[in-house]
């Protein structure tokens, strides 16, 4: 279960009944007492990619909230299909232990349309400077979440827990062990792979929790290496009350825009 892969693969229930899936959950992926909301959402993503036909309709957008833990051992996945057009698939996912539902989805998935505009930010200078001498850093329990043991994160921004003067993380990610290719669903898992941006700026560790996670997937012409990392870049952009909203990005080494991921995190305390 130290491969993403498995850990996000769901497999249909043993009832049969179009769009219903199974989950197991394993205890190396959690982060407190659930399971981390990168691999609760990737699952999810997987499923619903599974009941759309047309291989051609991709992912362009994810929504999601996790309403509570998912922990260790059998979850069930629910896939609905809201409506499926000419070019655009919505479907729905509920994941949760019987009837109570602890992770809910929407996917967008659709058809590569011929427009010629096309644009993207600037790619950050620390990404288009590559990763091989970027060192690994010492992430991983009992300092980090469980999850992070089977992930390599190289950092280039301020470290966790470090006073930094601004909420913002930057570094490389990828998982330790290659993956055999890295679609939609490994994309939502990594890019929910960092910590908060927040924890930059604070001096000791404290609890915080995604509730609100949305992710747009720009899938690439020349499929990406799963043995190269990522680079993620995020900024923690206003808090207010105890809820704050940050902005996540994932790019490739040589310049190309991943994935858009807007959170919204609350401190619990």
């Amino acid at each position: 279960m130290d491969d993403l892969l498995i850990a996000t693969s769901p497999v249909p229930a043993p009832s049969g009944e179009p769009g219903r899936f199974s989950l197991d959950v394993h205890e190396g992926w959690l982060q407190g007492r659930g399971a981390y909301g990168g691999l609760v959402l990737g699952a999810m993503t997987r499923a619903m990619e599974a009941c759309e036909p047309e291989k051609e309709r991709v992912l362009r957008s994810l929504t999601g909230e996790i309403a509570g833990p998912v922990t260790p051992g059998r979850a069930d996945v629910r896939v609905t299909v809201v409506r499926r057009g000419s070019g655009v698939t919505v479907l729905r996912a509920e994941l949760g232990h019987g009837d109570d539902v602890l992770a809910v989805a929407t996917a967008v998935l659709g058809k590569t349309r011929k427009v010629e505009h096309r644009w993207s930010p600037p790619p950050p200078a620390a990404a288009l400077a590559g990763w091989r001498d970027v060192p690994v850093a010492p992430i991983g329990p009992p300092l980090a979440p469980q999850f992070a043991q089977y992930l390599e994160f190289r950092l280039t921004g301020p470290v966790p827990f470090s006073s930094a003067p601004s909420p913002h993380a930057e570094g490389w990610i990828r998982t330790r062990e290659p993956l055999p290719s890295l679609g939609a669903p490994e994309i939502v898992a990594l890019a929910d792979a960092y910590y908060p941006a927040a924890f930059s700026i604070e001096s000791a560790p404290r609890p915080i929790s995604t509730i609100a996670f949305t992710l747009q997937y720009f899938p690439p012409e020349i499929p990406l290496d799963p043995t190269e990392p990522l680079f993620h870049r995020a900024h923690a952009i206003a808090a207010h009350e105890g809820f704050l909203a940050e902005t996540r990005e994932l790019w490739t080494a040589d310049g190309r825009l991943v994935s858009l991921n807007p959170q919204t995190f609350v401190w619990i305390r």
